[in-house]
C-alpha cells in the first residue's frame, strides 16, 4: 500500500488517526526518561501529546533483561508456566512447547486484535504505547527487550498504529492492534500520511520484530490502555476546570451576582480543598469589579447555579486530585499476568490479577460524573444570561430582538451536549460481562470508562465555550462600568479572535473558536 494523505485516501473508511498529531522529539520538550522511579501522569502527557522523546535508563534495561532472562531460564527447562508455555485464559490447562512458544506471541496479537470503530487519535495511541513501556520498565514482565525498544522506535520515530477505538473490557484489544504494527502488519500514521506498517518500519530503517516466548501475551497484558487514556484525560479536565472558574465568573458578573456568597470568612466554613481554590479563583478573577461593586444589595441571594459555583466546582477539581492518586499509583504498579521476579537462579512465577483496572475505572467514572456536573451548571447559567425575566440584560443578548434571534439557540444546543453527558456519566464498573469461557468472569471495563471521559469532555468543551460567547456578549451591554481584573482579560482574549454580536450570524464557527481558545492552557490571573 502506498502511502496517501489521510484525508483522501478512498480505500480507508477509519477517522483521521493523526488528529492532534504531535511533533514527535520537539525541540521544544525536553526527553523524558523513565528510570527507577515510574513515569507520572503528566509525563506520559508529555510523550503523547507533546512529542517529547522517551528513553530509559541503564538501569531499567537490566531489570527488563534480568526478567527476560527468567522466562528463557522457564522455556529452556520446559517448565509450566502460564502464558509462558501454555496457552491463554480458558486454554491455560494447553502444555506447548518448542517453536510453538514464539507461534502463540504471534498469534495471541493476530487473534486479539479485532477491535472495530474509530481509530484513537495519535496522542491517544502513544499515551498507550507510554504506559505499556513504563509497565515493561518495571523489570517484572519477562517481555524481550527489542520488543521494547521497538515501542520507543515507535514513539520517537512518530509511527502510530491505527487502533480501532471499540472493543475493549478492559485491555487486550488496543495493546494487539499496537503490537501487530511491530510484526509490519497493519496501518500507521507516520509523518501525517497513511500507510503500512511494513512501509513505516522500511522508511525509517526498523526491522520487523520477531517474538519469543510470552512477548505476545505481555504485549496484550496490562493496563496501559486506560491509564495512558485517563492521563490525557486528567490533563483535559484540569485545563477546563480553570476554564470553568474563569467563564463562570463572568456569567456571575454579566448576572450582577452577589459576591458575598464567594466572601473568604464564609467559605472557610466549607473546608473541602477545591471549595477553598475555587473561592480563591473567583474573588481574584472579579477583582476591581465596578459591576459587582455596584450591584451589592439588589437581590437577597443568587439562583443556586450562580451563588454555588465554588461548592460544584470545587467538589469536581477534588475528584480529579483523586484521580491523579489513582493514576499516578497504576504508573508505579506493575500489571502484567504472570509476574517473573527474583533472578534466573531462584525466581517465582505468579498468576495474579494485576490487569484488572477496577481502581482506574472508578476513578474514570467519577472525573465522567465530575466534567459533566461542570456541563450540567455551565449550562444552566448560560440559560440565565439570555433569559430577561432573571437577567436584566436584552432578552438572548442582542441589540434588537424579534427580527434577531441573537443566542436563543445556542442553550438549545448546550443543552443537547448536556443531555448526552448525562447518559455517558452513568458508571462503566459497575456493568460486568464473563469472558473467556468463565475464565475471566469480573470485568473492570476501564477502558470504555475512559473513552467515554473522553466524549463528555468533548461535550463540556462545547458547552464553556458557549457560556464564554455569552457572557463576554453580555458585558457589551455592562459597559462603560469597569468589568473584573481576570473577567475583563478573558472578555478581551475573546474578542480578539470573536467580535461582538449587532445582528444575526452564522453562529457555529463562532463557536469552534470559543473551544478552540477553551482547548487551550486556561490563562493564569
Amino acid at each position: 500500500m502506498s502511502a496517501v494523505p489521510l484525508a483522501t485516501d478512498p480505500n480507508v473508511t477509519l477517522q483521521d488517526p493523526t488528529s492532534a498529531r504531535p511533533a514527535a522529539n520537539s525541540a521544544h520538550c525536553p526527553p523524558v526518561q523513565r528510570g527507577d522511579q515510574p513515569l507520572d501522569w503528566r509525563q506520559v502527557v508529555a510523550v503523547a501529546r507533546h512529542g517529547a522523546r522517551l528513553e530509559l535508563a541503564d538501569s531499567v534495561w537490566a531489570q527488563i533483561a534480568n526478567a527476560r532472562a527468567i522466562v528463557d531460564h522457564i522455556v529452556e527447562r520446559g517448565e509450566r508456566a502460564y502464558g509462558i508455555s501454555t496457552g491463554l485464559g480458558a486454554l491455560s490447562d494447553i502444555a506447548l512447547q518448542g517453536p510453538q512458544l514464539a507461534k502463540l506471541s504471534r498469534n495471541t496479537l493476530l487473534s486479539h486484535a479485532c477491535g472495530v470503530g474509530p481509530v484513537l487519535k495519535v496522542e491517544q495511541t502513544r499515551a498507550i504505547i507510554c504506559a505499556a513501556i513504563n509497565n515493561y520498565a518495571h523489570g517484572r514482565s519477562g517481555i524481550s527487550p527489542a520488543v521494547v525498544q521497538r515501542l520507543l522506535d515507535l514513539l520517537n520515530h512518530d509511527i502510530t498504529p491505527c487502533v480501532p477505538s471499540q472493543g475493549s473490557v478492559g485491555y487486550l484489544t488496543h495493546m494487539a492492534h499496537i503490537g501487530i504494527a511491530l510484526l509490519g502488519i497493519g496501518q500507521v500514521s507516520h509523518g501525517g500520511l497513511l500507510m503500512s506498517a511494513a512501509q513505516a518500519l522500511d522508511q525509517t530503517g526498523l526491522a520487523v520484530v520477531e517474538l519469543q516466548a510470552k512477548d505476545g501475551l505481555s504485549l496484550v497484558n496490562g493496563t496501559p490502555c486506560m491509564t495512558g487514556l485517563a492521563s490525557l484525560a486528567l490533563a483535559d479536565a484540569s485545563n477546563l476546570a480553570q476554564w470553568a472558574d474563569i467563564i463562570g465568573a463572568m456569567s456571575f458578573e454579566a448576572l450582577r451576582g452577589q459576591i458575598d456568597a464567594f466572601d473568604e470568612a464564609v467559605l472557610s466554613l466549607k473546608v473541602h480543598p477545591g471549595v477553598q481554590t475555587v473561592g480563591q479563583n473567583l474573588r481574584t478573577l472579579l477583582a476591581g469589579s465596578e459591576v459587582i461593586a455596584n450591584s451589592r444589595g439588589i437581590r437577597t441571594q443568587d439562583a443556586m447555579s450562580i451563588r454555588s459555583i465554588p461548592q460544584i466546582h470545587g467538589a469536581c477539581r477534588d475528584q480529579f486530585k483523586h484521580a491523579e492518586r489513582q493514576i499516578d499509583a497504576e504508573l508505579a504498579s506493575v500489571t502484567d499476568n504472570p509476574l517473573v521476579v527474583g533472578t534466573p537462579e531462584a525466581y517465582r512465577v505468579l498468576s495474579q490479577a494485576n490487569p484488572h483496572g477496577e481502581s482506574l475505572a472508578m476513578a474514570a467514572d467519577l472525573m465522567c460524573i465530575a466534567v459533566a456536573e461542570l456541563a450540567g451548571v455551565a449550562e444552566r447559567r448560560l440559560d440565565r444570561l439570555i433569559n430577561p425575566l432573571v437577567s436584566g440584560l436584552p432578552a438572548f443578548l442582542v441589540s434588537q430582538p424579534g427580527v434577531n434571534s441573537g443566542m436563543m439557540i445556542t442553550q438549545y444546543v448546550a443543552a443537547a451536549l448536556v443531555g448526552e453527558n448525562r447518559h455517558l456519566a452513568q458508571p462503566a464498573v459497575v456493568d460486568n460481562f464473563v469472558t473467556s469461557a468463565l475464565q475471566e468472569d469480573h470485568l473492570s471495563l476501564g477502558t470504555g470508562a475512559t473513552l467515554k471521559l473522553l466524549k463528555v469532555i468533548d461535550n463540556t468543551t462545547q458547552v464553556l465555550a458557549i457560556e464564554y460567547l455569552l457572557a463576554a456578549q453580555a458585558f457589551e451591554f455592562l459597559q462603560p462600568q469597569r468589568l473584573g481584573m481576570g473577567t475583563d482579560r478573558a472578555w478581551r482574549l475573546l474578542r480578539s479572535e470573536v467580535p461582538a454580536y449587532d445582528e444575526d450570524r452564522w453562529l457555529a464557527p463562532d463557536i469552534e473558536r470559543a473551544a478552540q481558545m477553551v482547548r487551550r492552557p486556561a490563562f493564569e490571573w
